[in-house]
Parts: C-alpha cells; sequence; structure tokens
C-alpha cells in the first residue's frame, strides 16, 4: 500500500473546492469550456483548470478534448443535495472538513478541539449560525442520510405501544415513518426548537400530523412524562460518557417504571473494529460495544437488553431497574 497516496490530501480538497463552486451543476446546465465555467463560478480560470485536470486523472470528470470537461458517474453524485451539503466549504461541510485538522489536539487530550477553529463548541456553534444549523438538520434527515428504517423488534411487539417519543428526533423523519407504519400510535417529537419548527411538512406529508406532538427543548431537560417508549436514534453516538448518561437518566426519568428506552445505533459488535468517525472529531461522540453500553446505562439506572434488527444493527431496550 502506497502510503503517500493514503495520505494524499489534494483529491478531497479538490471535490470540496468543485462541491462548493458548483462546477458539476454549471456542467450539468451545458458549460463545458474551462473559460465559461471559471466565468460562471467566479473564479480563476487556470486554477480551476489544474483542478479539473487532477480529478480528471482520479476519474472524477471526464475531459473529452483539452479545456473541455464532461461529467461521469462519479461527478454527476456532486448534483445531489444532500452531496452537496456535506461537500461545500461555505457550508456546514466546511465545518466537516476544517475539524479534521484537529485531530492532533483531540488524540492528546481526549476532548474536541472544535472550538480551537471556530471559536465555539460545535453545539453552541449550530446556535449561533441558524443557516449551519439548518444544514446539519438536513444533513441528518433524508436529504443526507436517506429515509430511515421505522421497522425494529422490540420485546412483545408493537401492539401493547400507544405512545412514543422521538427523544433527538431531528426534523422528524424517523417518527413519521414510524407512526405511519403503526396507526394505533401517538408521537411526540422533541429537539430543539429551531429543528422541530421545520417538522411540519414532514408529518403533514406521512398523513400523521394530527397524532404528533411537538417539543421543542433540550433533551438535558425533563422530558414529557408517561410515554410507553422513548427512542434514541443516532443520539448517544455523538456525545462522550457524562452526556450520554444525563440524556439516559432524563429518558430513565420520563419512561418511569413502565415505559422503555430504546437506543439505535452507535452499539457496535464485541471485537469489531471501530473506525473513527466525524462526530468524534466534532464533539467526541463514541460507538460502544454492548457491554461498555450496558455499563453506561446501568450508570442512569437502566438495565438493558441487546437486540439485533433485520438489518443487523444491534438495538438496546432499556427498562429502569
Amino acid at each position: 500500500m502506497d502510503l503517500w497516496a493514503l495520505s494524499d490530501l489534494c483529491t478531497p480538497w479538490c471535490i470540496h473546492t468543485v462541491a462548493t463552486l458548483r462546477i458539476a451543476e454549471h456542467i450539468d446546465s451545458g458549460t463545458h469550456d474551462i473559460a465559461q465555467l471559471a466565468a460562471a463560478a467566479q473564479c480563476d480560470a487556470y486554477v480551476l483548470g489544474r483542478i479539473l485536470d487532477h480529478l480528471v486523472t482520479k476519474e472524477v470528470f471526464d475531459q473529452p478534448s483539452p479545456n473541455h470537461y464532461t461529467l461521469n458517474d462519479t461527478s454527476r453524485q456532486l448534483l445531489d443535495a444532500g452531496t452537496r451539503i456535506g461537500l461545500d466549504l461555505e457550508g456546514f461541510g466546511g465545518r466537516m472538513a476544517h475539524s479534521w485538522s484537529t485531530m492532533l489536539a483531540y488524540v492528546r487530550t481526549g476532548v474536541p478541539a472544535y472550538d480551537d477553529i471556530f471559536g465555539r463548541p460545535f453545539w453552541d456553534d449550530l446556535d449561533e449560525h441558524p443557516e449551519i444549523g439548518a444544514q446539519f438538520d438536513a444533513l441528518m434527515g433524508p436529504a443526507g442520510h436517506g429515509q430511515p428504517n421505522p421497522s425494529f423488534p422490540i420485546t412483545g411487539g408493537w401492539d401493547g405501544i400507544q405512545t412514543i417519543a422521538d427523544v433527538g428526533g431531528g426534523t422528524g423523519a424517523m417518527l413519521a415513518g414510524i407512526l405511519k407504519l403503526h396507526p394505533h400510535l401517538k408521537g411526540t417529537l422533541v429537539d430543539q426548537p429551531r429543528t422541530v419548527a421545520l417538522s411540519g411538512p414532514v408529518f403533514t406529508e406521512a398523513d400523521v400530523a394530527d397524532r404528533v406532538t411537538i417539543v421543542g427543548q433540550s433533551f438535558f431537560d425533563p422530558l414529557p412524562a408517561g410515554l410507553d417508549l422513548y427512542l434514541l436514534k443516532g443520539i448517544l453516538n455523538d456525545w462522550p460518557d457524562r452526556e450520554a448518561i444525563a440524556i439516559l437518566k432524563r429518558c430513565a426519568q420520563a419512561a418511569g417504571t413502565k415505559g422503555r428506552v430504546i437506543v439505535l445505533g452507535g452499539i457496535v459488535p464485541e471485537g469489531n473494529l471501530r473506525p473513527l468517525m466525524i462526530e468524534m472529531i466534532l464533539v467526541g461522540g463514541k460507538h460502544r460495544t454492548p457491554t461498555e453500553f450496558s455499563a453506561l446505562a446501568a450508570q442512569a439506572g437502566l438495565e438493558t437488553i441487546i437486540h439485533e434488527t433485520g438489518s443487523g444493527a444491534l438495538l438496546a431496550e432499556c427498562h429502569r431497574h
């Protein structure tokens, strides 16, 4: 394996740059000549040409004749809205890209160094820049991650469940899918006010709006109490242990002795390799084995049963002691 090829930073930054300049969109609209592309993107033609030439060598674009560029299957992916959000250096994609430069500080301290680059911790930065926060919400939703799978197993099945809260449920795509799959359920969406404010069209389109209660708040504050299920999908893997325990405690308090807490995402099989994920760099998140997660949940007063979902992912079902 070529170490220099593995450590190449040129190609990723070229891809981020052409995504930010919307070069694929300009080509798709019929602009192919380098001078015209540079004029459309308001950038330097010589530098853009070298970027595109490099990407041609990487088979990201095609060059049928000198200074003339066309799309191929790889570069057509740049036309996807979710892909653009993740790559745009002037939006949330830039937050992710520049955050990787903090890795040395992170590995030395075990504490994310996002604020070294952007002046404040990640979640505070999203609150300070609502447009970046909205792009994050979109990337976490169907635009970036596709439609979530609302089908997952729980002990005893769904017939005896009447109410569910999707805690940290974003703009509601997962909850909408669950309510559509189980017409007898009523749901509560809990997330930051700026996020749940975008959920209306999601529930309307799914024809479940009449069965939804929307709560705009932090999940570190007391949650709506007395529901049957409290779902945490892709939440705890975004937080270090202390905060993850605090979130689980809030869910446990709200669920009481009769409710359950369901955790989807961030639990990996024992012995599996655990990749370095962007949520670690941004916020110090963790992927935990069943043993690690069960010990974490116990600190929140919860006993854990681990299930395997139909897709092979692991799900934790938690009850109060």
